[in-house]
């Protein structure tokens, strides 16, 4: 919307090459919009909007730009500028930028960085991808509490400007160990005199800096943190999570289930700025491994092939036991994986509840799809005996369905992997091989 409005303003001024225009644009308007209105111009001209500000206000701009986007600007930009706005950025947003250049770049631009900053990207990069630590700011304000109130504020004055945060104050000892937190509110409205030991809450919930970051996002929802700390093994404190990033995290990490659930490999960047060879690469995989179980159901039709020669009608009924099965399966799945992802804490007898639930579903969903089936195609054929083979198969397809829905991806879990991987494609090519095999064996009992 705002881009619309003030895009050919802008395009104006930069052909008049009207600077003090520019700046005053990029001053005017909160970041966000700024950025939403340069993702419609090239990199060069991004830069050159940027480029009349400050290296504070183009930090703060450029972090609202898309991953993709910043890449294509970064290589525009000339080492001395691009160093200055590396140093201006956030340090979460930083790594994130620096994690995806090329390392040679990298290299190059380091020696330029002020030293403090320089440390401080290096040890965030030594961080394994998706864990806490990788995605941690290390801009948070901290005191000792040895102090008083006011002592306390009066410190707070001074960290503020270069905290991502202050509504949590860390409390640490001289080691630098998590002692407790306490927050902002507290502070304001407590006595100046009164010993800062005395508010701290000594019952801190932090994370570790090499666990998973979906655990860590799962931590601040359910605790409705603004932020977390985060520990290394000697429980000192080497930074926090803010709500922001936990926010990216989910997003990210359910984006991530969707397209597994969907048998594609995740895409690191938006699908309109991802390339064809990109997208090719992500999907071809899963869509020549399917290729197998479709290959396996062909020769399942193969080996039952005389008695669906001598009873045509079977041939009529397949695509409805396999539909059964297979939407079963998927739905157990998707129930499943959710429920797994939502709660990372789920110990071996909930699974088992949650199979028992599934097991219950089956019969009583089997039970129902059956008797549907069995009356439409009774309807359909007028022979009970045809009718009784296509309600009982219906039947133990999708109870078979719905507990391979359940129990592959608890499975996976089990092993370590993710649930997610156990795709509905997958679940639905593996019911269909079984479904067959079951709708065959059921008609040639009954009407053999």
């Amino acid at each position: 919307m705002y881009g619309r409005l003030l895009l050919p303003e802008l395009q104006v001024m930069l052909n008049e090459n009207d600077t003090e225009g520019i700046k005053e644009f990029c001053e005017a308007l909160y970041p966000a919009v700024t950025a939403e209105i340069l993702e419609e111009l090239n990199s060069q001209d991004v830069w050159r909007v940027l480029a009349c500000s400050t290296p504070e206000k183009q930090a703060e701009i450029f972090q609202f730009l898309a991953l993709p986007q910043q890449i294509e600007i970064v290589g525009v930009i000339d080492r001395e500028p691009l160093s200055k706005l590396i140093e201006e950025m956030a340090p979460d947003d930083r790594v994130d930028l620096l994690s995806r250049m090329d390392d040679d770049h990298v290299e190059e631009l380091l020696p330029l960085i002020a030293q403090a900053e320089r440390r401080d990207i290096r040890k965030l990069l030594s961080y394994p991808e998706d864990s806490a630590g990788a995605i941690m700011t290390t801009e948070y304000a901290s005191l000792p509490e040895n102090i008083s109130v006011s002592q306390a504020l009066e410190r707070l004055r001074l960290q503020a400007p270069d905290s991502e945060i202050i509504s949590y104050i860390y409390v640490v000892d001289e080691g630098r160990r998590l002692q407790g937190i306490v927050s902002l509110r507290e502070l304001i409205f407590a006595r100046p005199t009164r010993p800062l030991s005395e508010l701290i809450n000594r019952d801190v919930i932090s994370v570790r800096v090499d666990d998973d970051q979906e655990f860590v996002a799962q931590q601040m929802a359910k605790y409705d943190f603004v932020a977390i700390p985060v520990v290394d093994r000697q429980n000192q404190l080497v930074g926090i999570v803010t709500h922001d990033d936990a926010i990216d995290i989910m997003q990210e990490e359910a984006t991530e289930d969707a397209y597994r659930l969907a048998a594609v490999e995740p895409l690191e960047d938006s699908y309109l700025s991802t390339s064809l060879r990109t997208v090719i690469q992500k999907r071809i995989g899963w869509l020549i491994f399917l290729l197998v179980p479709s290959f396996l159901a062909a020769k399942v039709l193969e080996h039952y092939e005389a008695i669906s020669d001598k009873y045509e009608w079977l041939v009529l009924f397949i695509p409805l036991i396999l539909a059964s099965g297979g939407n079963a399966g998927s739905q157990s799945a998707t129930l499943i994986i959710r429920a797994m992802a939502l709660e990372s804490n789920i110990q071996q007898g909930d699974l088992r509840a949650l199979l028992r639930k599934e097991l219950q579903l089956g019969l009583l969903l089997g039970s129902g799809l059956s008797l549907i089936s069995f009356f439409i195609s009774w309807a359909f054929t007028g022979q009970l005996i045809q009718a009784s083979v296509v309600g009982l198969a219906v039947f133990l397809v999708v109870l078979m369905g719905i507990s391979a829905g359940g129990m592959l991806p608890m499975g996976f879990r089990k092993l370590g992997m993710d649930p997610a991987l156990m795709s509905n494609p997958f679940i639905t090519a593996l019911v269909d091989i079984l479904g067959l095999i079951i709708y065959f064996q059921v008609a040639m009992y009954l009407v053999s």
